[in-house]
């Protein structure tokens, strides 16, 4: 038994105990039998306690459990891995692949747009390559992600492409399948796969999300969690791995109101970078529009797909990602997903180039829709038309039954956390050796450093931990310029320096910020709230900066 559960029912169960010790007695002692009766009686009374309390608490972790599953809908198909009649439903089975071609000497694997997109770079950089041949190049290449197996086998066979490491001939585009397969149970005979998103968990859940949200639309789904893709050839770090943490939010939606979103005004003037699929075909370059403009002109399908890339982009602005090297790239149509009717990536530009980050798809009604024809359990919603008819003193409720549309932003952790460093990895000007990440106060995990300039006992810094402000003490006997650079290269925002004029009435200290170096003299009494409110973004440094005296002294000395 549980032991919190023993503990309820220890005091009833003591209760019987000593009871039976005492009927026992009295048969021994061959009491009158009207005492015994009395006592037997009461031996039952207890009994029948002990039960009820039992029951109750069996109940009630019953109903605790139903509370669990219906809050957090975490069993069955929402694991790691299914049975291969989920993702068969789903379509994975049969449309989640990529293209590969082998080496036809020593059967090595190449994942076939990487060995196109590689090549075009070297010829490109090419002297040998002949200014006609490097114009048809540059032509090709931005849609070699979107081509068919077909397209990839001519565009192979047209520039003479080999195997990068042997130089012998390869094969033509063979499609495979980028699940990992396993068995499940002791006989091995059933067959399923790890999931390649989180997506289908969520689907699969719909009527128990959608009687945890009392039968209403619209309502999401969200879930953070592994993913596995058994890719043909990892590569550049976090950017394509075979295991890879994903958040994805599936948003249930009536199809009628997706075209109109009710909280699309709070996006609607939001400027972002759009690279469309029109201007991805004529080999134009991205357009800076608001999403209300966007989806006013057709670019964007409808306003609740907008909404969320309006979302997608504060979220990723606000954790400090670098707008100059963001898009969001529209998918062409023979690059879309077998389950979307429009969909975008938030791109991101690094060392790398130009990769997805976030997708955010319209899935439509596809997968509720291919999971009730798999199961034969349907899987919509119901809704009240214009209102009751009145007909004959009779009153008819006109209800329509519909499978919802989703919404779904999909982000790549592993890769947004890429992109974040290195868009924040920046070296201080006029001195190389000295780098630092300027993540943005609100993500970076220690808010602020203090830094004793002596070991002396009266300037032990304050704890900044009953103000409930995450920081790193740094007592070591290091210069204070070095103590500085430390906390820098992990992204400390805010560092407090404790100093012998601390010591005097009035008792202040020293608040320098990471990026600019600046610093500011402060009471000790105001520092706790000033870091903590610059940290939630409720105050800005230049605000600090126009409210408290500059210091200079200390950044000087390196």
């Amino acid at each position: 038994m549980d032991p919190a559960v023993e503990e309820l029912l220890t005091p009833y169960r003591q209760s019987v105990k000593e009871q039976g010790d005492l009927v026992r007695k009295l048969k021994d002692e061959k009491a009158p039998d009207i005492d015994l009766q009395r006592a037997v009686a009461e031996l039952k009374k207890r009994k029948h306690a002990l039960t009820d309390k039992a029951s109750m608490v069996s109940m009630t972790l019953v109903q605790w459990a139903a509370l669990l599953r219906q809050t957090f809908y975490k069993h069955g198909e929402i694991s790691s891995f299914s049975k291969k009649i989920c993702w068969k439903a789903s379509g994975h089975v049969e449309r989640f692949q990529d293209y590969m071609v082998k080496d036809l000497k020593n059967g090595e694997c190449f994942r076939a747009d990487h060995l196109i997109e590689n090549t075009f770079e070297k010829m490109l950089s090419d002297k040998k390559v002949t200014e006609d041949i490097k114009a048809e190049i540059r032509s090709i290449l931005p849609t070699v992600d979107n081509m068919s197996k077909d397209e990839m086998g001519e565009t192979l066979k047209r520039f003479s492409i080999k195997s990068p490491v042997t130089g012998n001939d390869i094969s033509d585009p063979l499609e495979f399948n980028l699940m990992f397969s396993t068995a499940i149970g002791p006989t091995g005979t059933v067959k399923g796969y790890l999931r390649p998103e989180t997506a289908q968990g969520i689907f699969v859940n719909f009527k128990r999300l959608l009687e945890f949200n009392g039968g209403k639309l619209p309502f999401g789904g969200a879930q953070i969690g592994a993913a596995f893709r058994n890719e043909i050839s990892p590569r550049s770090g976090l950017i394509r791995v075979r295991e890879f943490a994903m958040a994805e939010i599936e948003y249930f939606m009536d199809p009628k109101e997706k075209e109109t979103f009710y909280k699309f005004e709070n996006v609607r003037d939001l400027k972002v970078t759009l690279l469309s699929a029109c201007k991805q075909m004529e080999g134009k370059a991205p357009d800076v529009k608001s999403l209300g403009d966007a989806v006013k002109d057709g670019t964007i399908a409808n306003e609740s797909l907008a909404y969320f890339m309006g979302r997608i982009y504060m979220f990723l602005m606000k954790v400090g990602i670098d707008n100059n090297k963001f898009r969001f790239r529209q998918h062409l149509a023979n690059e879309m997903a077998h389950y979307a009717c429009d969909c975008w990536d938030a791109e991101m530009k690094t060392s790398y180039g130009w990769i997805e980050c976030v997708g955010c798809a319209d899935r439509s009604c596809y997968d509720l829709l291919c999971h009730q024809k798999a199961t034969g359990m349907k899987l919509g919603s119901r809704d009240n038309c214009e209102g009751p008819e009145i007909h004959f003193e009779e009153r008819h409720d006109h209800i329509e039954e519909f499978n919802p549309s989703v919404i779904e932003p999909s982000f790549g952790i592993g890769r947004v956390m890429y992109s974040l460093f290195e868009h924040n990895f920046k070296i201080r000007e006029g001195d190389e050796q000295r780098s630092y990440l300027s993540l943005p106060p609100i993500i970076a995990p220690y808010k602020c450093s203090v830094l004793p300039l002596s070991n002396n006992a009266d300037l032990l810094p304050f704890d900044l931990l009953k103000h409930d402000i995450s920081h790193k003490v740094d007592s070591s006997s290091g210069s204070i310029g070095r103590r500085y650079a430390r906390t820098d290269a992990i992204a400390i925002p805010y560092g407090i320096t404790v100093d012998f004029d601390t010591l005097k009435d009035p008792h202040t200290a020293t608040l320098r910020e990471r990026d600019t170096m600046k610093q500011i003299r402060a009471p000790l009494s105001e520092l706790a709230e000033i870091v903590r409110d610059l940290s939630q973004q409720r105050r800005t440094w230049e605000d600090i900066l126009n409210n408290y005296p500059i210091f200079e002294q200390q950044e000087s000395t390196k």
